[in-house]
């Protein structure tokens, strides 16, 4: 007669960090370290040269956010890029100073979204997309009928003119800095939530989403009015940087084709691919800066092939050859040997 032998049932372990993540948060933290000093030791026209990537680098994180994660895919989020900018230039005519409207404008652009959302919400798809489009316009000319704020030829932010050029870029520097940190943490805080998984439910299928309790209007509107924030802050560092600003240049759907490209490339609905969709668009535009708009052909041949051949992009394409994640926003499961 035998004895019964029983087996331990297998555990299967379920987490989200995992070794690349613990070795990339500090690599990470230690290169906004060095850049937050990079004023004391380089060149202006480095620094100047990094605020422009930063803007870029927002709107990318923004734009992905909503349209990767949440499926709202925009093809105006200039209107916040315009608005923020504009919000800035307002502020400061009120006494407000420029660097601290930079961080009111992104609740100013959060707070107009309010009632905007409830207007672009109502449309689906790609009537969502071409609606969108259709609101930047509408804001663009509401301003350029503002006598106020300089009408159809802009403005110059005369505020920060009579401020020290090394002060003022290396402040323009920090702020820009502070803001895309936010950006990006604020990111992968919000996706690592309950509202993340809301957000991935939806993108996949709105109304399984719906059916198991998901509030999917509170969940989109949410991340709509972050996005719109995100841009308006980069927008107004975009004046602020430049200290002169037009309707036409600032709610230009140029903005969101660059949004779109960064993310194409980088690899959509991955936090990590909007940096590296950044590193690599703004490369090409400063190696092709005196081909004029050629460059752009260029990236749009780009995109096209990371879209055709590279599915999630760069990053995605690396992400699942090496299992290397910066931001863990999913879960891994571990299943024993």
């Amino acid at each position: 007669m035998t004895a019964a032998v029983t087996t331990a049932p297998a555990t299967v372990r379920v987490r989200r960090s995992q070794r690349s993540t613990r070795v990339g948060a500090p690599l990470l933290g230690l290169a906004v370290l060095v850049l937050a000093f990079l004023p004391f030791v380089a060149y202006t026209t480095v620094t100047s040269t990094l605020v422009t990537f930063f803007i870029l680098l927002i709107m990318a994180t923004m734009w992905n956010l909503l349209a990767g994660f949440a499926g709202l895919v925009s093809v105006g989020q200039q209107a916040y890029v315009g608005l923020g900018a504009y919000a800035v230039l307002w502020m400061s005519d009120l006494g407000v100073q420029p660097f601290l409207g930079v961080f009111l404008a992104a609740v100013v652009c959060a707070v107009i979204a309010i009632p905007t959302s409830l207007l672009a919400f109502r449309l689906r798809g790609d009537y969502f997309a071409v609606g969108t489009w259709v609101i930047a316009e509408a804001y663009r000319l509401v301003v350029v009928r503002s006598d106020a704020l300089g009408g159809g030829s802009g403005r110059s932010l005369t505020t920060l003119s009579e401020l020290d050029q090394t002060l003022r870029e290396a402040g323009t520097y920090w702020t820009a800095l502070t803001m895309v940190v936010a950006c990006v943490v604020g990111s992968y805080l919000l996706l690592r939530s309950r509202l993340g998984l809301a957000l991935t439910a939806v993108r996949d299928n709105e109304v399984a989403a719906r059916s198991v309790g998901v509030d999917v209007t509170r969940a989109k509107r949410i991340v709509y009015l972050v996005s719109a924030a995100g841009c308006g802050a980069a927008g107004g560092l975009l004046l602020v940087s430049t200290l002169n600003v037009r309707p036409d240049s600032v709610f230009s759907v140029q903005w969101s084709a660059y949004m779109i490209f960064i993310v194409v490339i980088g690899g959509i609905g991955h936090i990590e691919g909007a940096l590296v969709g950044s590193v690599v668009f703004f490369a090409l535009q400063q190696a092709l800066a005196d081909y004029g708009s050629w460059y752009l052909v260029l990236v749009g041949l780009v995109a096209i092939a990371a879209a055709l051949w590279l599915r999630g992009g760069l990053w995605g394409a690396l992400s699942r050859r090496t299992g290397i994640r910066l931001f863990p926003i999913g879960y891994r499961v571990d299943r024993p040997s």
